[in-house]
């Protein structure tokens, strides 16, 4: 059963900074569908663009993978391919076993192997596709180019790289209407304005956003081929970068 969010509907005296804990897991599908527009024409579409990527013989990452969302998409694309391993990954405990009893309730012959790690430490082999859902900006900058190298470096030829992510426009002022139509979006959800602004500065130090260019320039610093925006809603993207054959 999900559970609406109302963590941020009563004032706090102070607002912590924002984990993905036991509270969260209880209310996240609730929270990620009334918080992130576009959120379910992504999950929609996966399953089409896993289809077209995944490779016989190869792994298939989520990481981040929540309560297993993305995981599931990706096992609905990817159950044609002979001996595909899916492989879900999570620093969450409480996410993880969630996760566990969701994909559960899910018949598939395809394999789904759950890991609690920290996709920094993650190892990427043999992949076709690896999915990043909204897990980079929770990551340190100086660190996020390692994490595309790394995943660059684990896919095989031709594999790609799924990756989405909440980002700042360039021109201020496209951003400012950007920002105001996500508000907007939050509100006709039900978030009131407490809730927003108090989810605003819980999560203000753990998640830093980056513009489209500076995702596109790590995937060229990576040795990627081709890469593009695939989805955009207000201030949320979804990209691909494609590994070249040769």
């Amino acid at each position: 059963m999900n559970h609406r969010d109302t963590i941020f509907s009563k004032p706090l005296p102070s607002v912590s900074d924002f984990r993905f804990d036991q509270q969260v897991v209880e209310v996240f599908p609730d929270m990620i569908n009334r918080s992130v527009p576009g959120y379910s024409s992504i999950l929609q579409t996966l399953p089409q663009l896993a289809e077209r990527y995944v490779q016989p013989q190869s792994n298939v990452y989520d990481l981040g993978c929540s309560l297993g969302a993305a995981t599931l998409a990706l096992r609905k694309g990817c159950e044609q391919a002979s001996q595909v391993q899916l492989i879900a990954v999570d620093n969450s405990d409480a996410m993880i076993e969630r996760a566990q009893l969701h994909l559960q309730g899910f018949k598939s012959q395809l394999p789904v192997t759950l890991r609690c790690e920290d996709i920094r430490e993650t190892h990427i082999e043999d992949a076709s596709i690896v999915v990043l859902n909204f897990t980079l900006q929770f990551v340190p900058r100086e660190e996020r180019q390692q994490i595309i190298q790394r995943i660059f470096s684990g896919l095989k030829p031709g594999g790609v790289l799924f990756i989405a992510e909440k980002i700042v426009a360039e021109d201020p002022h496209i951003a400012d209407v950007l920002v105001d139509l996500h508000h907007d979006f939050k509100r006709a959800n039900g978030y009131s304005e407490l809730e927003i602004s108090q989810k605003r500065a819980a999560i203000e130090n753990v998640m830093k956003i980056d513009s489209m260019t500076t995702h596109f320039a790590r995937f060229e610093e990576a040795g990627f081929a081709h890469y593009g925006c695939w989805f955009q809603c207000f201030n949320f993207a979804a990209m691909m970068a494609v590994k070249g054959t040769e």
